[in-house]
């Protein structure tokens, strides 16, 4: 499934540029100890259609549940994705839900459904949120011995190289033998006048995270 997206596509159509294709891992550029050496997975239609054949499924529909209350545009990009992986011979099934419960009803409960994570402060919060065997929030039940180990191992780390080296690491496992598929990170775009005083761009969100009424003022 991870080759049977079109990353390109979705970023250019449901973004509409506004944003990078991501690589199935939760960490991009705007985490500190981010390592841009993972190796980009790109669409691979063929290669998706060896795995998928080689997995011995059944052939019957693969039921992605899915919802404008995942993130704008998440319908659309689903069904984006049920092309991408159509020209791949897997039998993609996009199931429109109510948004009315969507969080509470089909997120972290059903099998296969869209989802949105915001950016956290720092790699080791965002994998002890999601990726953490015991974690509550482990919408893809990710339950790994070695992941966790190296987690509380860059927890106590203080190199900062060191501590790279294992979050780089921890992608990877996360990219090759997670269960999340990430095609792409949004851009926050902020208008901004010049007479506000205290502004700093955030890349983890926008209008400074949430934070700029309580830190800006008028010149």
């Amino acid at each position: 499934m991870k080759y049977a997206i079109d990353r390109e596509e979705m970023v250019d159509k449901i973004l509409r540029g506004y944003g990078s294709v991501g690589n199935d891992t939760p960490i991009n550029a705007a985490y500190p100890l981010y390592s841009d050496d993972l190796g980009q997975r790109a669409y691979d239609p063929e290669k998706a259609r060896f795995h998928y054949e080689k997995s011995g499924h059944d052939g019957s529909p693969i039921v992605l549940k899915v919802s404008e209350a995942a993130f704008p545009g998440a319908v659309d990009a689903s069904q984006l994705f049920q092309q991408s992986a159509k020209r791949a011979g897997i039998p993609l099934q996009v199931e429109r839900v109510p948004s009315d419960g969507y969080w509470s009803e089909v997120w972290n409960k059903e099998p296969f459904c869209a989802s949105y994570w915001s950016g956290r402060p720092v790699q080791d919060q965002m994998f002890s949120t999601a990726y953490k065997s015991d974690a509550d929030w482990n919408d893809t039940r990710f339950f790994r011995d070695d992941f966790d180990a190296l987690l509380a191992q860059a927890k106590a780390e203080l190199d900062l190289a060191k501590r790279k080296e294992l979050y780089r690491q921890m992608s990877v496992i996360l990219r090759d033998e997670g269960g999340v598929i990430v095609p792409m990170f949004n851009d926050f775009i902020d208008a901004v006048s010049t007479s506000l005083g205290g502004w700093v761009g955030d890349p983890g969100g926008g209008s400074m995270f949430d934070g700029a009424l309580v830190k800006t003022w008028l010149l």
